[in-house]
């Protein structure tokens, strides 16, 4: 089921860029220099470009959706609908679509966006779980201010909190601008505050040792504070003990970074 609806998503995808060049027509010339289209106006279906925003009514049941479509002229997008696809114990995923002429002249007031809105009943009250409009907008009503819905993040609805735990550890890579498979070395951390060093390759994608540059990595040092959001990244660097920290946050802890080593890159 889930695979269909990835599929269902790269189609929809491409077919929004079909729309919009659609909306341009595809014209031949015509006699006394007027262009007509190729072939006449049919309708389409399409998703829309963004869910932007989710609310529930008393019943916790009653979904309306917000989305940004075609427009504003007021025949670009029709018909917005949104459609439960499939639920879980976690999840209830709703898909959004609108219908759309395409093939027709082009229409100018089409060349901007709109916002359209869509309302459809849940098989049962959300609760807990979380509303999956995609892979990448997914509401919960967890803290939210009813009656919208809150939209989740980059971490998702639940990031683990600030802590000294494996989970909390990699919330923080994970505000860090570095690289896909970098590593994270020790951690220092009192539940405050929090200092571990991370690794990255450079160079040449080859097995360590078997020319120059292979196996080469890039060393860097982050220093965090915990906030009600997570981890912050608070200063970076390479010298040894609370140099680089200091500089910038005195009132890092330094039981935490007067004994570690400079870093050094690896050949």
């Amino acid at each position: 089921m889930r695979r269909a609806r990835s599929l269902v998503t790269v189609f929809v995808l491409s077919a929004v860029g079909v729309l919009l060049l659609g909306a341009c027509g595809t014209l031949r010339a015509g006699s006394g220099g007027t262009a007509t289209p190729t072939e006449s106006a049919r309708p389409q279906t399409f998703a829309p470009f963004r869910v932007t925003a989710a609310r529930l009514a008393d019943d916790r049941r009653t979904l309306t959706v917000d989305a940004d479509v075609p427009g504003p002229g007021k025949t670009c997008a029709r018909d917005l609908k949104a459609v439960v696809t499939d639920t879980s114990d976690r999840t209830v995923w709703v898909q959004v679509t609108f219908s759309a002429l395409t093939g027709g002249a082009p229409h100018d007031d089409c060349r901007g966006t709109a916002t359209a809105t869509a309302q459809v009943r849940l098989p049962s009250p959300l609760g807990h779980r979380e509303l999956a409009m995609d892979t990448h907008t997914v509401f919960t009503m967890d803290d939210a201010h009813l009656p919208d819905l809150r939209l989740c993040g980059e971490r998702g609805c639940h990031p683990a909190p600030t802590g000294c735990t494996p989970a909390s550890y990699d919330q923080a890579v994970a505000a860090l601008d570095v690289p896909n498979h970098t590593s994270r070395g020790e951690e220092h951390c009192d539940g405050k505050w929090l200092v571990f060093d991370v690794s990255s390759r450079m160079g040449p994608a080859c097995p360590e040792g078997a020319g120059p540059g292979c196996g080469a990595s890039l060393g860097d040092r982050w220093f965090f504070k915990a906030e009600k959001a997570g981890w912050k990244p608070v200063a970076r660097g390479t010298k040894g003990g609370c140099v680089d920290v200091h500089r910038v946050e005195p009132a890092f802890p330094s039981a935490l970074c007067a004994d570690l080593p400079p870093l050094e890159r690896s050949n």
